[in-house]
């Protein structure tokens, strides 16, 4: 069973890369298999650069593939990625170029993308700016969440957006008193705040947001949404800032 196994994987890298090659393994014999089988190996121990070409040309492919999914996805979810009604805007709101972020405050690259994101809004003003709260990576993470809606809700998007940047750069355990604390340092009612962590609107918010992830396929953070497009995971400033530059032509 495993020399059929590594016979067809081998079958397989070597038509990955001529695709005009088709053989039916089932049609031959026991002996033209076993020769053909010996074949495949020879060749492949005396082209060994065989393996990794056809590995890129599959991953290539595979890349492909998924990003033509990833454009039908986001065509089919735009008005809720884009135009939730809930979910906080920020940079320019009449930008040309939408940036959508799915993030979680206990990722650690989530941190590092909150900068590099900075960056590309104090660099290009006309930008859209759309967080998506989600919390995958435990209790802290829905803790912050919670806290950071009910900001919104209380306080405006101003607050709000105090408190996200806050969040993004504190790195100790979230708990009910080290967000009460971060909230008395903008002055904000954190009593206020706290009551209303629990209310149905922020669930509803939590929900929708991750019934959306689940229709998109995001199962990690950040993820973001430009224009049309999918980028699963930490991107520095220039590539966002170049891909934000190829999107407008």
């Amino acid at each position: 069973m495993l020399k059929k196994r590594l016979m067809a994987f081998a079958l397989s890298l070597i038509t990955a890369t001529a695709p005009a090659l088709a053989l039916d393994l089932s049609a031959m014999s026991d002996e033209e298999r076993t020769q053909f089988g010996a074949e495949v190996r020879a060749y492949l121990m005396e082209n060994p650069q065989v393996i990794m070409e056809a590995v890129n040309a599959l991953e290539e492919r595979q890349a492909e593939v998924q990003a033509q999914a990833d454009v039908d996805l986001v065509s089919q979810n735009a008005e809720a990625i884009f135009n939730d009604g809930f979910s906080y805007v920020g940079g320019n709101p009449d930008g040309d170029i939408t940036l959508v972020e799915f993030m979680d405050y206990r990722c650690g690259f989530c941190k590092r993308a909150f900068g590099e994101v900075e960056k590309l809004l104090a660099a290009d003003d006309n930008i859209r700016f759309v967080v998506k709260e989600f919390p995958i990576l435990g209790e802290q993470s829905l803790l912050a969440s919670r806290f950071a809606i009910a900001t919104k809700l209380e306080e405006g998007p101003d607050a709000y957006k105090a408190m996200h940047d806050a969040l993004m750069s504190y790195n100790g355990d979230i708990t009910i008193p080290a967000l009460r604390r971060l909230a008395d340092t903008f002055g904000l009612n954190t009593d206020q705040i706290e009551a209303r962590m629990e209310a149905d609107e922020v669930t509803q918010e939590l929900m929708a947001t991750r019934a959306l992830a689940q229709r998109l396929q995001i199962s990690g953070t950040p993820t973001f949404v430009l224009d049309d497009e999918m980028l699963r995971g930490f991107l520095p400033m220039d590539q966002l800032q170049m891909i934000v530059d190829e999107k407008r032509g």
